[in-house]
């Protein structure tokens, strides 16, 4: 019994650095605003559609949006638990009139955003619409 105390302490010590120690970035990290990161928007998608809007935040705050139809690039810039978007021109993409619409206005409500917070996967923005995404963690 005595041996296999002594066989197990290593692994012990070891598994409790690991937890102290590779855990702690890792929490911070998720914290953040999710830069460098795809989200996809909390939502079902368009009738006739299986596409669910999603954007892909580079390290520098330059975004490429997924629509339902439309597509674009755009700009976050962040401080604290302010955000500001601000939209590019967008590629339209012969899309049905309420695809075209519903796009609209998630770019309008992206862009009326003035409040982020994160919450482990989910990041939510605040403003006259709110808008909740999930960061893609595959």
């Amino acid at each position: 019994m005595r041996l296999l105390k002594t066989a197990l302490r290593p692994i012990g010590v070891a598994l409790i650095f690991f937890a102290t120690f590779a855990g702690t970035p890792h929490a911070k990290a998720e914290d953040g605003f999710p830069f460098g990161m795809e989200m996809t928007l909390d939502g079902p998608p368009q009738p006739g559609s299986k596409r669910i809007p999603d954007l892909d935040i580079s390290d520098n705050g330059t975004v490429v949006l997924e629509l339902w139809c439309k597509g674009g690039k755009g700009q976050f810039s962040v401080a604290g638990n302010t955000v500001i978007f601000v939209p590019g021109p967008m590629q339209d993409r012969s899309c049905p009139p309420a695809r075209a619409q519903a796009d609209d206005e998630l770019l309008a409500a992206l862009s009326e955003a003035t409040t982020w917070r994160r919450q482990g996967d989910a990041v939510t923005f605040g403003g006259a619409r709110t808008l909740r995404f999930h960061i893609n963690t595959n």
